[in-house]
């Protein structure tokens, strides 16, 4: 059957086939998955846990036809293979491969780039609205996880999908997980739902009972509305979604693919809105992944029999010298609180769970509540660290602006992942934070050289009485071997690595390995550049930049950061108003583009930001 799969029809083929041999897909999608992921590393216990899920769609719906909006995106990849990119799962997240996520340009069967949480609500609704307008006939589907929930967009959009009674299915897949185990209200609520079917089995009785009365059973079901509701309320609790507007249909075994195309075909006969809560679990078939779904979420490459990752960390990465740090000053310090968006874990901070489990706060997928909520934590004397991935923070840009930054708050954001994060994509691409925070008054902003840095500089926040930014990258943090070895302590100024006659390469965080590196190329081309590390990209070290270039012809600045609005920007600026108008200044960093999936090497090599393409670029600027 594997070859069929790599039909660009077969999702028609699958409306053909009996369920045993949905069955035995099944078996078979599983397989590949494992097959794939462990060699090209990705999202696995997500995508185990939909593949009944994803087949019965592909079965009941028509695509491209009918739309399938994937909330996130990372649990895309059986999708991915139903519908004619079977053959291509060995190029995933790969450069020049095919994407971990929906891709419009990929696929007509993708109707949505999704990356980040909480949207696909909103979006179908978009479709469903537009179908309306132009008198169309197709069904649109959202399909989110519970984790999902936590954000509060998904509640905005399905109060206005409720009140609005456009037929609509939302099919919430239940797993009862995010990345980071599920907090808050909504996941206890579906737990409850989960936990009883009292309900659903009273319905189906009464039904029964009433309807069975001669000549009135009918008319008598109908008026008892308002009993069904209250006797639904007191079952299971409140029908929230169905206060929403929605009809609710679940729990739904996601695992039984007769139950979900039996529920699917019901749906789509319907016209209101409909809400489907299907049960999966996630890493279903592979006993790691079920056991340890949060470590297969997003996992490196691996041994199939063990799960064990096949390449191991040499050094602490800068999320575990954060999380490390962060318990070191927290035990001085009892004001020192760490708010976390549903990814505790990853950013390092189970350590301080660990120790201080009542000053650990895992809000959920809502990263704008978390930021207000770290400023109200200020304003009453307390000292918040929020940690959070720098493609993420960006969705709390108000936030950060008027209810930290305004109120000139001391909160610490660390800014995980920060700059190129590889493999995932221009949605999970942190390289626009220093564009979206350096105009931001009152807010100090740093990057790290290196892991030593990174804790220094966490010191130094918490000595600051207003806002403070440290990003960071993913991955090992090395301490850079420099030609300065006196140490160097933070306080606003930059720090000079080594000197050079023709010019200087002022980089910022991760940059200033691949400038020492660039500079003993320039060096056998007869070019004498020094390296600063710059440290502060707000407030710039005006004099310090200043009193080390302006004697110097050539001005290189280099950051991992988009280019428009970014650091060289803020250099670019200062020179003009301040520096030696013969000067002349290149910025180098990440063009104006969304950069694609690719390990970090390959993408710094193709946009000349490793170590030989600065100092091609540093070359040919020179010479032209």
């Amino acid at each position: 059957m594997k070859h069929l799969l790599n039909d660009d029809n077969f999702p028609q083929k699958l409306k053909s086939m009996t369920e045993h041999e949905l069955e035995l897909l099944s078996y078979e999608i599983r397989q590949t998955l494992l097959d794939t992921v462990s060699v090209t590393g990705g999202h696995l216990s997500s995508n185990l846990g939909v593949v009944e899920l994803t087949i019965a769609l592909h079965t009941v719906f028509d695509t491209p036809k009918d739309k399938i909006i994937w909330d996130v995106g990372h649990q895309a990849y059986v999708h991915k293979m139903l519908t004619g990119r079977s053959g291509k799962m060995n190029t995933l997240r790969t450069y020049g491969g095919i994407s971990g996520f929906p891709r419009l340009e990929e696929s007509v069967h993708d109707m949505y780039a999704s990356g980040h949480s909480s949207t696909s609500i909103s979006a179908a609704f978009g479709y469903a609205v537009a179908r309306d307008l132009n008198h169309d006939d197709y069904s649109v589907v959202a399909v989110i996880g519970d984790g999902a929930l936590t954000g509060g967009i998904a509640y905005e959009a399905l109060n206005n999908v409720g009140q609005s009674n456009r037929p609509m299915i939302v099919i919430l897949n239940d797993n009862e997980m995010s990345i980071s185990e599920n907090v808050g209200g909504m996941s206890q609520y579906l737990g409850r739902l989960r936990a009883s079917h009292a309900y659903l089995e009273f319905k189906k009785k009464v039904k029964h009972a009433v309807k069975g009365i001669p000549k009135y059973g009918e008319g008598l079901y109908s008026g008892m509305e308002h009993i069904r509701d209250s006797l639904k309320y007191a079952v299971v609790s409140g029908a929230i979604f169905e206060e929403f507007g929605f009809k609710y249909f679940g729990p739904i075994d996601g695992h039984s693919i007769h139950d979900l195309i039996q529920a699917m075909q019901f749906a789509k006969n319907m016209q209101q809105p409909v809400l489907l809560h299907v049960v999966t679990k996630k890493g279903k078939g592979y006993r790691n992944a079920e056991n340890n779904p949060g470590k297969f979420h997003g996992i490196g490459a691996f041994d199939l029999n063990t799960g064990e990752l096949l390449s191991v960390a040499k050094n602490y990465t800068y999320s575990q010298i954060f999380g490390k740090k962060i318990v070191q000053i927290a035990h001085n310090d009892p004001r020192v609180v760490a708010i976390s968006a549903a990814m505790v874990e990853a950013t390092g901070l189970n350590r301080f769970q660990e120790k201080f489990p009542e000053r650990l706060f895992d809000v959920g997928i809502a990263e704008q509540h978390a930021v207000s909520f770290a400023a109200g934590m200020a304003l009453n004397g307390m000292k918040p660290v929020v940690a959070i991935y720098s493609t993420f923070l960006q969705r709390a840009y108000d936030q950060i602006l008027i209810d930290v930054c305004m109120q000139n708050l001391p909160v610490i954001f660390a800014i995980d992942r920060a700059g190129n994060v590889g493999n995932d994509g221009e949605t999970h691409n942190g390289q626009f934070d220093l564009s979206y925070l350096s105009h931001m008054p009152n807010l100090t902003i740093l990057a790290p050289k290196d892991g030593s840095e990174l804790a220094e500089m966490l010191e130094y926040a918490f000595t600051l009485n207003g806002p403070c930014a440290i990003r960071y990258p993913r991955g090992e943090a090395e301490d850079l071997d420099t030609e300065k070895k006196e140490h160097s302590p933070i306080d606003g100024k930059i720090e000079v690595l080594s000197e050079g006659n023709d010019g200087v390469l002022l980089a910022i965080g991760k940059m200033v390995e691949p400038a020492i590196k660039a500079k003993l190329i320039l060096k056998q081309k007869g070019l004498d550049f020094g390296v600063v590390n710059a440290r502060f990209i707000k407030p710039l070290d005006e004099d310090g930049i200043l009193s080390c270039v302006n004697t110097k012809k050539t001005v290189i600045t280099l950051e991992d950061n988009a280019i428009i609005g970014g650091f060289g920007s803020e250099v670019c600026k200062l020179l003009k108003e301040k520096g030696n108008p013969s000067q002349k200044l290149l910025q180098i960093g990440w063009p104006d583009v969304f950069i694609s999936q690719g390990k970090v090497s390959e993408l710094m090599k193709q946009y000349e930001l490793d170590a030989n393409g600065i100092a091609r670029r540093v070359a040919e600027f020179i010479e032209g």
